[in-house]
């Protein structure tokens, strides 16, 4: 099932989407889509959403970020084994993954607007799958990875290149810039899956309808269950949780010369079974 979050003229809710509309299960079941997962009631909104007809049409809501304020959302950056290449420094693959940090706030939802900051001009995409934590876990086994995933969502991972590099060690200025990134439009539960699809799923970025990155996870050096055993060694992952699982060459920094994007861009994220995120950039006004 897709489970979204998503706003009216009147509230705010989450639910279940469909081909003729949502379903309003935050009023029926009084939690917001976090609670549900950490109450561990996705099973009975399941139940509830197949017996009931939409409540809203989808032209009258607007999207929000699947999750309400995640405690983490942690990203792993170069990740295909041809980005790493796409560097042309010579380096070898890495041996263990690259992490970084987002704060909510850093990504907006599906149709909503990316803002190109004024301290730079070099606002880039990154098209990315993001696995939503469903279960709690420390220390989790590869073999066991998979059972701790309420689903997966999309992620245009938003970069500020030039602000990548305002510190000599990390790039977390770079990766948070207000609504640089977006997420959404909703989550697609994990029972939708094929343990094997989390191993070959594609994931495609356009701008402007031009095919800029396109490829599967079959390349990823560390794969997502390899992901998810290794961040739990340290963190304690929690329902709510997001994983950014790493982004295909083809970002805008690395055409020569590089094309970053401006306003009236459309930028989409399409991931294989989960669908399309979409947004507009604007310069943010100050």
């Amino acid at each position: 099932m897709r489970f979204l979050s998503f706003k009216t003229a009147d509230s705010s809710s989450w639910g279940m989407i469909n081909s003729n509309g949502v379903i309003d299960l935050g009023g029926r079941m009084g939690c917001d889509f976090k609670q549900a997962l950490v109450t561990d009631r996705l099973d009975e909104a399941k139940t509830l959403a197949a017996g009931l007809t939409p409540d809203i049409a989808t032209a009258d809501i607007s999207y929000l970020p699947p999750i309400a304020g995640p405690e983490k959302i942690a990203c792993i950056g170069v990740n295909y084994a041809n980005r790493n290449a796409e560097y042309k420094d010579g380096s070898e693959a890495p041996k263990f993954p690259s992490l970084f940090m987002r704060t909510p706030d850093s990504l907006t939802a599906h149709t909503d607007y990316l803002l190109r900051p004024p301290e730079s001009e070099q606002l880039d995409y990154e098209g990315e799958i993001a696995v939503i934590i469903g279960k709690q876990g420390h220390r989790i086994s590869e073999d066991d990875a998979y059972d701790h995933i309420a689903g997966l969502t999309i992620m245009n991972e938003g970069t500020i290149r030039d602000w990548l590099r305002h510190s000599k060690f990390n790039v977390t200025q770079g990766k948070n810039f207000y609504h640089s990134g977006s997420i959404g439009p909703w989550m697609v539960s994990a029972d939708e899956f094929d343990a094997s699809i989390f191993e070959d799923m594609r994931v495609k970025t356009r701008v402007n309808g031009e095919q800029r990155q396109n490829d599967t996870t079959a390349n990823m050096m560390f794969p997502i269950k390899y992901q998810i055993a290794y961040m739990s060694q340290f963190f304690n992952l929690k329902p709510g949780d997001i994983i950014a699982t790493g982004t295909p060459n083809g970002a805008g920094a690395r055409f020569d010369p590089p094309i970053y994007l401006k306003a009236g861009d459309i930028v989409e994220v399409e991931v294989q079974g989960v669908g399309v995120l979409s947004n507009e950039v604007i310069d943010e006004v100050v």
